[in-house]
């Protein structure tokens, strides 16, 4: 396979998530003195946002990165988050592009007790499955997922669909304005042992084939709301709060109602709940994620 020479690091895209933006802050401080095997951009996605600690200034920068946002008219008037995906995409693409980064992990935050997660758009992505397979055997005391989003590349949204290889490095639990130290260590650590497995593998290291579990998002679950009003009527259920991965089946305590009523899942199949109680989600209407759980053989690479 193709060495990995150009990889890029983002944090901020989020302004709100403190860890990757801190990571990125660390990063920048160290100049590269041109001995380094693989070629690092390490960008702060969202400057204004970081600057004022929110989650986005004007619209969600993650949600600007589908081939229709980034080949979108803009001008002066057009949302900032609109304009810096163009940028984004000018510095580390264009998407789908020979020009592309080979690989781009873009840093963040959740306030779900998640561990850490690689969210990408492959579940054939063999980069990002050895990279996974890596950390999993390396980081001990922080459970790794991969989770697989199945949407097209056209309509992938987030900033590490423009890298040839790319994934979200996701974990929590972080309230978002905050940072903790356990969880800053560990995304320094992942992003460290990235770093590590890319060199070994330029460098003609064989990683031996095996398996991993793939999360593919099946749907999202809204909050139980008023009819009329649109407000929500429920919270996560106790028996169900923090426990992200844990499989839930079907008539499992899913929300308690704030009249005193328990809300269980309906659903027919037993799935794998993630995201739960997202504190960033409520806005779009999302109580959790359901996945499906499967595993993938991968090849040796070399």
């Amino acid at each position: 396979m193709p060495t990995v020479s150009r990889v890029a690091v983002c944090g901020g895209t989020h302004g709100n998530e403190l860890a990757g933006i801190y990571l990125v802050r660390e990063m920048l401080k160290k100049r590269a003195d041109g001995t380094e095997p693989v070629s690092v951009v390490t960008v702060m996605s969202n400057p204004r946002a970081a600057q004022l600690c929110v989650r986005y200034v004007e619209t969600d920068l993650n949600r600007c990165f589908t081939r229709a946002a980034l080949s979108a008219p803009v001008s002066e008037t057009s949302p900032y988050e609109m304009i810096r995906s163009q940028e984004l995409n000018a510095l580390l693409g264009p998407k789908a592009s020979a020009q592309a980064v080979d690989l781009l992990c873009d840093l963040h935050n959740t306030t779900a007790n998640t561990g850490l997660c690689l969210i990408t758009y492959s579940d054939r992505d063999w980069i990002c499955l050895h990279i996974c397979k890596h950390l999993q055997r390396e980081m001990a005391s922080t459970p790794v997922r991969y989770v697989h989003f199945d949407i097209p590349l056209n309509e992938a949204y987030s900033l590490d669909s423009v890298g040839k290889h790319g994934f979200a490095m996701e974990i929590g639990p972080q309230p978002h304005g905050v940072v903790r130290s356990v969880i800053f260590s560990a995304m320094q650590e992942g992003v460290q042992l990235m770093m590590d497995w890319i060199c070994q593998f330029n460098s003609g290291t064989l990683f031996e084939g095996g398996w991993v579990d793939v999360y593919t998002m099946v749907k999202n679950i809204d909050y139980p709301r008023d009819s009329e009003t649109h407000v929500i009527t429920a919270a996560v259920h106790p028996n169900l709060q923090d426990r992200d991965f844990c499989l839930l089946h079907p008539g499992d305590p899913m929300f308690l109602c704030f009249s005193g009523e328990t809300l269980r899942y309906r659903g027919k199949e037993a799935l794998y709940p993630f995201f739960i109680n997202e504190g960033a989600y409520y806005e779009k209407g999302v109580a959790l994620s359901l996945a499906r759980k499967r595993r993938v053989q991968i090849p040796s690479v070399l």
